[in-house]
């Protein structure tokens, strides 16, 4: 996932959002099914609407399924009972990752 980007607008289309953060847009649609924390707002064509509350959903799912190794049943739990301290986490973690690669390309480079 690209946390480079910056999320500031108010709604983003389905493949804005499956581009950023590198998801098929099945998974999404299926995400959307299992997960009830997930529910974009449609337009009238009904396109998906996804908020900057939505994508940070959509993070922290992938985070506990993808990343974490959790059931679907075990990541809706954790969104249920520990969403912060699982936000948390999820956001020193890839803080780690952004400190890891930045080391190795200092390595690299010496």
């Amino acid at each position: 996932m690209e946390e480079n980007q910056n999320i500031d607008k108010l709604y983003y289309t389905m493949g804005e959002v499956t581009s950023l953060l590198k998801l098929a847009p099945s998974m999404l649609r299926f995400w959307e099914k299992e997960f009830d924390v997930l529910e974009p707002k449609k337009n009238k064509k009904g396109n998906r609407l996804y908020t900057k509350t939505d994508i940070d959903t959509i993070k922290l799912i992938h985070f506990l399924t993808k990343e974490q190794g959790h059931t679907l049943q075990g990541a809706k739990e954790k969104i249920k009972l520990q969403r912060k301290p699982v936000e948390k986490n999820m956001q020193v973690l890839e803080s780690l990752k952004k400190v890891r690669q930045f080391l190795a390309e200092i390595r690299e480079e010496l």
